[in-house]
């Protein structure tokens, strides 16, 4: 399988790529394409790079795996395709936007014009087994995806990273916050949600202030 990821982030990422781990995580990754049902498509495994560029970048959303079920994942966290029916998660963070800045609730859960605009949607492990949520893990996505921020982290400045839940806060952890601004809370989940852990973060208002005090432009959430 051949690693099809935009010009700007194979400049930043190439020394990876030339990693055992990685071309063994390559193998598993292709001979699951071939034996499986697999999410996301193969042509959307690095969407998230894809829709974002490196030069682009302003904001981090870390997620867990894709979505496992019928045409859900297309390649960005908690993001899936135009006309499926929203996850729990996705629904809270539509939630939470329109009580932080106002935002009516939208038909589609395709968070491509997100990434558009210089938000990376990252998935701790790219990809998953029909059915199988977790089934890719501990092949060397996560290796590769902490190796992604920590490149974010030391190569750009004032990215702002939204860390939600305990998951994403591991992961997050070696992020040099002296140079990034970093904003954690729950999980959008409905398990972490209903017990308080989300809404009212304003993340979202958030990210726009630090963003325009940086003089860029503010995101279309």
């Amino acid at each position: 399988m051949e690693v099809k990821i935009s010009e700007s982030w194979k400049r930043v990422l190439k020394e990876e790529f030339e990693k055992g781990y990685f071309q063994d995580l390559i193998t598993f990754v292709k001979r699951e394409y071939e034996n499986h049902t697999c999410y996301p498509p193969e042509n959307k495994i690095f969407a998230a790079f894809d829709h974002c560029s490196f030069e682009d970048l302003k904001v981090v959303i870390i997620g867990q795996d894709p979505y496992h079920g019928h045409k859900q994942a297309n390649g960005l966290c908690f993001s899936v395709h135009d006309g499926i029916k929203h996850p729990p998660s996705l629904i809270n963070i539509f939630k939470e936007i329109a009580a932080d800045i106002g935002n009516p609730y939208p038909v589609s859960g395709n968070l491509e014009a997100w990434a558009d605009q210089g938000i990376l949607l990252l998935n701790a492990t790219l990809t998953v087994r029909k059915s199988e949520a977790g089934s890719h893990h501990k092949q060397g996505w996560e290796i590769f995806t902490d190796a992604v921020i920590k490149r974010i982290s030391d190569q750009k400045e004032h990215v702002v990273f939204l860390l939600w839940g305990g998951f994403a806060k591991k992961k997050g952890a070696k992020i040099d916050r002296k140079k990034h601004f970093v904003l954690e809370t729950g999980h959008p989940s409905p398990l972490s949600a209903n017990r308080g852990y989300w809404f009212g973060n304003k993340h979202f208002s958030k990210t726009n202030e630090y963003l325009n005090e940086q003089s860029k432009e503010k995101l279309k959430w």
